[in-house]
């Protein structure tokens, strides 16, 4: 496909938002022709993001203005509840869409009301929606129309599992620990008193040990390629004092035999994006900074010859949200997987 397509994002004011505008800049087969905000309506695009200034001349619209139904694509970087209520329109015209909301992710519509909170708007399209965990399911989400883009932790803790769990490499009846730290920016651009610098900076704390929106989300993808593992598993997040990453250390027993080092090599040998290290490496945040990159590396723990480590790192905002988004677009429209996705991390 060599024409460019049209793009519209809903909810660019966030974080996700710029981030989306940030890559579009220089994929070549695109055109953002369209960006909503009900709170920002008629402001110019750059004003607003002076990063954006002499890249895009656009402006603002509300969602009920926009002509979202002339795009080919539309990215909802918006709220959890907003993007339900609008895609089931933008679908019937033809649009395709990518949800970097988690309205789609959980297939469950009884387990997703009980975590989100509310009353799911359009169940019945649940079903048809493709998670867009790009190096699981290419080939459907090359056919998708409805593309729920997955969360960032869970794009963490689920890259690093995927070749395993696929090949039933886990033990069953044993537990799976991730104990993942995520950057303030995970929180989004609204105003919280947990993300003031005051709250944040220079400090580090576990949060919603109870249950984390996001341990369903993993939970189900780890139930679809290896069962009697998803019930054993532990999530516990964490916020640290830094903008932008995630990293997730994950504690697995593997059966007897398995050569997981190898097994993560060969399963990801033809994916740009997936960087496998050498067993005993310490992967960094600051490795992946704006960059659609998730670096792994695998070791036994040196106290316990029955367990294994993972580390894995991404940028929350880019692998974990806009960059995986731009991906699945790539994928869906049968571009170059990397297209627009080629930035070099950020150092220092």
């Amino acid at each position: 496909m060599s024409d460019k397509i049209n793009v519209g994002i809903v909810g660019a004011t966030g974080y996700t938002g710029v981030e989306l505008l940030r890559l579009l800049t220089t994929h070549p087969n695109t055109k953002v022709t369209t960006v909503t905000s009900r709170s920002e309506n008629g402001k110019i695009v750059s004003d607003h993001f002076p990063s954006l200034r002499g890249i895009y001349t656009l402006t603002f619209q509300s969602p009920e203005d926009a002509k979202l139904e002339e795009c080919d694509v539309v990215f909802f970087a918006t709220p959890n509840g907003v993007a339900m209520k609008e895609v089931p329109d933008l679908l019937a015209k033809g649009v395709r869409i990518i949800d970097l909301s988690a309205d789609f992710r959980i297939h469950d519509i009884t387990i997703w009301e009980k975590w989100y909170g509310m009353t799911h708007a359009c169940p019945h399209l649940v079903s048809q929606a493709v998670y867009g965990l790009c190096e699981m399911d290419k080939q459907d989400i090359a056919k998708a129309h409805l593309i729920a883009n997955p969360g960032c932790y869970p794009t963490c803790v689920s890259l690093p599992l995927l070749p395993l769990l696929k090949q039933s490499c886990l033990k069953e009846d044993m537990p799976l620990i991730a104990d993942c730290k995520s950057g303030v920016s995970g929180a989004g651009r609204k105003t919280s008193i947990g993300s003031l610098l005051c709250e944040a900076g220079d400090n580090f704390k576990a949060y919603n040990i109870s249950g984390h929106r996001h341990l369903p989300e993993i939970q189900q993808t780890i139930n679809k390629l290896q069962k009697n593992i998803a019930e054993n598993f532990v999530f516990v997040p964490h916020l640290t004092p830094m903008i932008r990453g995630m990293q997730a250390t994950i504690y697995l027993h593997l059966k007897e035999g398995t050569h997981p080092e190898e097994i993560l090599r060969s399963y990801y040998k033809d994916n740009p994006f997936i960087d496998i290290m050498e067993s005993g490496s310490m992967p960094e945040t600051r490795s992946v900074r704006g960059a659609n990159i998730c670096r792994i590396s695998i070791q036994r723990a040196p106290q316990n010859n029955n367990v294994w480590i993972i580390l894995s790192v991404i940028d929350n905002l880019v692998k974990g949200a806009a960059g995986q988004a731009v991906q699945n677009m790539n994928i869906m429209f049968g571009f170059n997987e990397s297209m627009g996705l080629t930035n070099i991390p950020l150092l220092p």
